[in-house]
């Protein structure tokens, strides 16, 4: 019989004894970073060696790590091993100043090949799939580390890449692709290239789909599974945690399953910096218990989520993380309301009018806030009056959500500026904000 598991004793380990695992691996990584010209002096600072570990609460005598942190220290300057036994290195774009880096050893690109493998396993993949990769490959984890995964999985990999939907549409046709791994928006925008083609997507052989990288709703996910005719999975992972691999939803869908035995979890008000109760939202601080070359302690995702309370019905005892929100540094504040692009994201999606692709416009006019949500059209009319009620009811759905009167303007598929990577929501272009 077929184990619906990867790693059945690590993915249904008694919480307890997981716990246990955790304090182990974090005695471990600590006496790892003590050879961190970031970390060490901190530690001695603060008292925190292997053996002053006692429990899961120890972590809140941790410093805290941030992105600003490792930019500061860029290259090098937290890893905690020499060079010489590091075999590669990722690290983010850096428009806005130094790259994010992020080193890895062999060992650690084993365990991130098996943590996305053990996601994969988790979701139904099994190694008579073939997995075609939409992610760069290259400094963007997305590429690689889904496709280390896949062959760990022993799954025919297709390792196309960015961009270039045409191809894509030809692959997925030619090889009988069944899985594919994109970011949400472009799962929409290469559902529409099939259809441009002539080809509905839902009479292809993909069946599974591996979405992440942005905040999306759950109105979103639902249409990308109407698109297509199959299951779409929210995948989380960053590259200062090693990559994809760090949750996923199992085939329940009811929140994501962290990995536990590679990570601590915390929820925390990210004003306060203290847990917030199970169930609440706050920012999700992740430290890494299973890294040789650059463990990092409570670092600041940004990202906003919550624990879910209960079990899950598949068996894993990991804790499951809710939908994002959003991050704490995306928030909008507009006429002194808070507003996340993801509220806006839940109203547009109940539209079966509206396709996928919106753009939120803020800018001063008179010495005032003013929001514009430009929307595109699933299908070109002139019927003035369907559109104008369309937009007033647009507009009402949105105020009841943000609380605050957007501008409203309907426009033609494809007018909103599409980008290859992460699809760009906010254009916020008040001088002072």
């Amino acid at each position: 019989m077929v184990s619906k598991f990867w790693n059945a004793e690590i993915e249904t380990m008694p919480r307890k004894k997981l716990e246990q695992l955790q304090i182990e691996r974090l005695k471990k990584t600590v006496e790892i970073a003590m050879g961190s010209p970031f970390y060490a002096p901190k530690f001695k600072e603060l008292s925190i060696t292997p053996d002053s570990i006692k429990s899961i609460e120890d972590i809140r005598r941790f410093p805290f790590t941030t992105k600003n942190d490792l930019r500061s220290t860029y290259p090098f300057g937290i890893a905690s091993i020499s060079l010489d036994r590091v075999v590669r290195l990722h690290s983010s774009s850096g428009t806005t100043g130094n790259p994010t880096v992020i080193l890895h050893t062999q060992r650690d690109l084993d365990e991130w090949a098996d943590a996305m493998a053990r996601s994969m396993y988790c979701i139904g993949l099994r190694n008579t799939d073939i997995i075609q990769n939409t992610s760069g490959y290259g400094m963007f984890t997305g590429g690689l580390g889904i496709q280390y995964a896949a062959e760990r999985l022993g799954a025919l990999t297709v390792p196309a890449g960015a961009g270039n939907s045409k191809r894509h549409v030809k692959f997925i046709t030619d090889f009988g692709t069944t899985a594919l791994h994109c970011i949400p928006s472009y799962a929409n925008r290469l559902a529409a290239a099939f259809l441009e083609e002539g080809i509905d997507p839902r009479n292809t052989t993909v069946r599974t789909l591996i979405i992440g990288a942005e905040p999306h709703s759950e109105a979103q996910r639902k249409r990308i599974e109407e698109l297509w005719g199959a299951k779409a999975y929210n995948n989380f992972g960053m590259s200062e945690m090693c990559g994809p691999g760090v949750a996923i939803e199992c085939r329940e869908q009811n929140g994501m399953h962290i990995w536990e035995d590679n990570y601590i979890v915390e929820i925390l008000d990210p004003d306060t910096l203290q847990p917030v109760p199970e169930g609440e939202q706050g920012e999700l601080v992740l430290t890494t218990l299973n890294r040789e070359a650059m463990p990092l302690f409570r670092y600041r995702t940004r990202d906003l989520t919550s624990i879910l309370p209960g079990d899950c019905p598949c068996g894993r005892t990991h804790k499951r993380l809710a939908r994002f929100q959003g991050r704490s540094d995306d928030m909008m504040i507009v006429k002194g309301v808070n507003i996340y692009p993801i509220q806006i994201e839940k109203i547009l999606m109940q539209f079966p009018q509206l396709a996928s692709d919106y753009l939120i416009t803020i800018e001063t006019i008179d010495d005032n806030d003013e929001m514009t949500v430009e929307a595109e059209l699933a299908q070109a009319t002139d019927d003035y009056g369907l559109l104008r009620n369309l937009s007033k009811e647009i507009t009402y759905r949105l105020k009841s959500e943000i609380l605050i009167t957007p501008i409203v303007k309907l426009v033609g598929k494809g007018v909103i500026p599409q980008s290859e990577g992460k699809a760009k929501r906010v254009n916020d272009l008040r001088k002072n904000f």
